[in-house]
């Protein structure tokens, strides 16, 4: 059936290129990482892209009666991962929005004194966006601070499977050897060795005129191995799915906001990190049908999901699902739950419902853990470190003292005063925080176009 009118599109950007990060094999937790220019032009291709796909008039794609020139800000909504490689995270959202609505001279107002005033570097275009920030909201990095998910990790590498592939690396891996700097070589860390890889490739040139040809496709083949059996799942709301199965909630929100003709809102962007992507190809079954999509998707990928509407007299929504891997290639449909043309937008939800996390508190459960954000009580991360052994020792025994005088302080009140009991039961998890659009007001929480 075709369905030519698009009301509004829901896309989940992957950062551009950035330095090596390191992941810590077990939690996942990501070290430090910066954008570089190639991955903030990277981003910005795809914000132009997306531009000349969903906002010219003359695409056939044309999101219908969005303003494309000036952006107007009540129909655009942008979030953004800000946890685990976070800078590189949010350069791309501020590249990508920059080709989306370009600067523009039409981007002024005139004063009281008839004086005509042009935003800077001719019209730039100044767009809030929604920080997401994994201390207090854990839907665009689910896969931290979650003991299930370290669980499942570490069952994925015990599988014969993973120990049949283990033993078939071997041989590359001692080849890799002199170009990995000590890095530890090993299934369960390949996923950095080849972040390792591929970053020296692209920025050394001494070290990309040393490496052997196909080392980088060796690596590349058992990092997806990885991490597409560590970002997955065989049931549709398990524990490997957790990053597309919180996603989708901003997702699914964005799309039946699209749909009620009420809500001026015609374009979500999530600008995140590639865990999302493999899990959302699992939990929908795309890769029933693509199985090439169990792979890391490139830097600058995209996963366009478009709100169209039936004509008269069906007047239905439909979903179709585009998908761009990477900077070098145009987007090609994809199906979900084994579908061969667009799905009704009810049939989806109902088909993600019972799988979809909607909250912290949700989050918290399926992770087996009692705080809903995964902080400490001192609002640290589990496993917080300074990087320095000497100062996270320091840090290990001033923390221990503050505890003591705490406990101390805490006890001579007990004494002065008789214990309260609250009349109901308490709850083991506080209440998820309620969804609120967090718009950065000050310069530097406002993303230049």
């Amino acid at each position: 059936m075709s369905h030519p009118e698009v009301q509004g599109v829901v896309i989940l950007a992957r950062n551009g290129d950035r330095t090596e990060c390191y992941q810590h094999p077990i939690t996942q937790k990501p070290g430090y990482t910066q954008s570089t220019p190639l991955g903030e032009v990277q981003a910005h291709q795809l914000g132009t892209y997306l531009r000349n796909l969903y906002l010219d008039p003359s695409s056939p794609s044309h999101v219908r009666g969005i303003h494309s020139d000036l952006v107007d800000l009540s129909e655009v909504h942008v979030r953004v991962k800000v946890g685990g490689e976070g800078a590189s995270v949010f350069d791309s959202a501020t590249a990508l929005l920059q080709g989306l609505f370009p600067p523009n001279p039409a981007n002024r107002i005139t004063l009281a004194n008839e004086t005509t005033i042009v935003a800077p570097l001719n019209g730039y275009q100044y767009i809030p966006v929604e920080t997401v920030e994994p201390s207090n909201d854990r839907s665009l990095e689910s896969w931290t601070d979650c003991p299930a998910f370290e669980k499942h990790v570490q069952a994925v590498q015990n599988t014969a499977e993973f120990k049949e592939a283990t033993k078939n690396a071997q041989p590359f891996f001692n080849a890799l050897r002199d170009f990995a700097f000590g890095r530890e070589i090993s299934m369960e860390n390949v996923y950095n060795v080849w972040d390792f890889v591929n970053s020296e490739l692209i920025h050394n040139k001494t070290y990309a005129h040393r490496l052997p040809p196909t080392f980088i496709e060796q690596a590349r083949g058992y990092a997806n191995m990885r991490e597409d059996a560590i970002y997955s799942d065989k049931a549709m709301g398990g524990i490997g799915n957790i990053a597309s199965r919180t996603a989708l909630s901003s997702i699914l929100k964005a799309l039946q906001r699209i749909a009620f003709n009420g809500d001026p809102l015609q374009l979500m962007v999530i600008e995140s990190t590639y865990q999302p992507f493999i899990s959302f190809f699992h939990q929908t079954g795309v890769v029933d049908t693509h199985p090439e999509l169990k792979a890391i998707p490139d830097f600058g990928s995209a996963l366009a999901i478009e709100l169209r509407r039936a004509p008269p007299p069906d007047a239905r929504d439909f979903l179709r699902f585009k998908f761009r891997n990477g900077t070098h290639e145009d987007f090609r449909t994809i199906h979900v739950f084994k579908h061969h043309e667009d799905i009704p937008l009810t049939e989806f939800i109902y088909r993600l419902e019972n799988s979809v996390v909607d909250s912290n508190r949700e989050w918290a459960q399926a992770c087996s853990t009692r705080s809903t954000t995964g902080a400490t009580w001192l609002g640290l991360p589990v496993g917080a470190t300074t990087g320095s052994k000497a100062a996270d020792a320091s840090l290990g025994v001033f923390l221990a003292l503050f505890a003591m005088l705490v406990l101390f302080v805490a006890g001579k009140a007990i004494r002065r005063r008789r214990a309260v009991r609250l009349s109901g039961p308490e709850d083991r998890l506080s209440a998820a925080p309620s969804e609120t659009v967090v718009q950065l007001r000050h310069e530097k929480g406002r993303l230049p176009l």
